[in-house]
């Protein structure tokens, strides 16, 4: 229909809406197919008929022995109620409703429960500053700052020698490259670069 729009010049939601009633009118004459029973099935929804409970995504999901499932990259915490520590290990039903709201059930029965966001961050304003926590910290600092610099966190030596997979061929932290300087390879030479004289 965008396709159609653009090839009409349309551009305005009014002047779509009145060139809906003949696109329809032409499209049902291109595509439209007589049903193969005319008869009208439609009824009218009843009390009885939920549209919610109709439209809902439901899905089954595994229950922990923690009492916990996860559900759209979330962790339900259900209550740990008499009736779902017997429905430890069983599958249980989480129904998603058209209006973002779900809930979990087991034959029928709502099981009440919490969500546990892993994906929510808190915010920097929500983290309530505590004054000793601070003072502490500003202790360990100095104390820290006052450290040799080979004992402090960020010197080099205290640092974790790269694998093999990081730096293929490096050696390890206090062993010595296998490797031979290519200066010292000539027969003769001391590996401190003093001449050596062989007599018989």
């Amino acid at each position: 229909m965008v396709k159609e729009l653009r090839l009409a010049g349309i551009s305005t939601v009014e002047a779509a809406n009145a060139w809906l009633p003949g696109f329809v009118e032409d499209y049902n004459k291109r595509f439209g197919r007589a049903p193969a029973n005319a008869k009208n099935l439609h009824r009218p929804l009843t009390e009885a008929d939920d549209l919610d409970e109709i439209l809902a995504w439901r899905e089954e999901r595994t229950l922990t022995r923690n009492l916990t499932l996860r559900y759209d990259r979330m962790m339900l915490l259900l209550d740990p109620t008499p009736f779902a520590r017997e429905l430890a290990g069983k599958k249980v039903e989480v129904v998603n409703y058209p209006d973002g709201r779900f809930a979990v059930r087991h034959e029928g029965i709502a099981l009440p429960f919490r969500v546990f966001d892993k994906i929510q961050t808190v915010a920097p304003g929500a983290i309530v500053e505590n004054k000793r926590l601070g003072a502490a910290l500003a202790f360990a600092r100095e104390r820290q700052a006052s450290y040799p610099p080979n004992r402090r966190r960020g010197d080099p030596r205290r640092q974790r020698p790269p694998n093999n997979l990081e730096a293929p061929g490096m050696p390890t932290k206090g062993r010595p490259s296998r490797k031979v300087p290519a200066t010292a390879g000539a027969e003769g030479d001391h590996p401190s670069g003093i001449s050596t004289l062989h007599t018989r």
